[in-house]
């Protein structure tokens, strides 16, 4: 293993040399790490541009790709608000839908999600050192059972909170209160692994210690002001929380 660096925190303070694992150095309590999906552990926001390129021209209104970058984890209504704004009497929320659906449901029967890098040896990771695992989506419960099934992961999480299963999106704190909750820890006790500007503001405002792997967006300043650390991919974050 690579030597450990620490990672830099806002307050400046110093930390003696790493200390074995269970001792968890940033506390005594880091009992959890919740996952976000779309983006962090499958690279599921490249597929939507594209299912939503090919909406946008099925529906008249040119390639919407773009509108994926205007919505990053956001739960599904809220996107469509997003929508509405941007092409007004234009937009067709249902022809979206169906169109969307078409391409991924065609995507599926030909393919397996998208896995990131790293993904598959972090959760062995964490399993073996008994650490509880959850997912909180902005995506439906059923998309999310679909993703995790098509990795062939799902035993691997102990709570799934999906969007629809909270009243507001991110980047309220709701979905990673949920999540929290049903783990049975408090946020603080928590790691949270998010790729999206929306997604990290939610973990670090519910009180989640919040590390981020970007995607399709590099955070800005008030974004990593929030990170209790960024990492380049999911090997990267293992080997962070080896060291700790």
């Amino acid at each position: 293993m690579a030597e450990c660096q620490l990672p830099k925190l806002n307050t400046g303070v110093r930390f003696p040399s790493p200390a074995p694992k269970n001792n968890h150095m940033w506390g005594d309590f880091m009992n959890a790490v919740i996952f976000d999906m779309d983006g962090l552990m499958f690279d599921t926001e490249r597929l939507c541009m594209r299912a939503w390129d090919y909406a946008g021209e099925k529906m008249g209104v040119g390639k919407a790709g773009h509108m994926v970058m205007k919505t990053l984890g956001m739960k599904h209504t809220r996107a469509m608000e997003i929508w509405r704004e941007e092409f007004g009497e234009a937009f067709d929320e249902p022809a979206l839908d169906k169109y969307t659906k078409e391409f991924v449901t065609d995507f599926y029967a030909h393919n397996k999600v998208p896995v990131k890098k790293g993904l598959y040896s972090l959760l062995k990771y964490l399993k073996s050192a008994g650490f509880k695992i959850a997912v909180a989506s902005s995506t439906t419960r059923d998309g999310v059972l679909r993703n995790l099934r098509s990795a062939e992961i799902e035993s691997y999480f102990d709570v799934i909170i999906s969007g629809d299963m909270v009243k507001n999106s991110k980047p309220a704190p709701d979905i990673y209160l949920k999540a929290c909750e049903a783990l049975g820890e408090a946020p603080e006790n928590c790691y949270a692994l998010e790729d999206s500007r929306s997604g990290t503001h939610s973990a670090a405002r519910a009180g989640c210690k919040t590390v981020m792997v970007p995607d399709l967006w590099q955070p800005d300043e008030e974004t990593v002001a929030l990170l209790f650390k960024k990492c380049e991919d999911l090997y990267e974050v293992e080997e962070l929380l080896k060291c700790l």
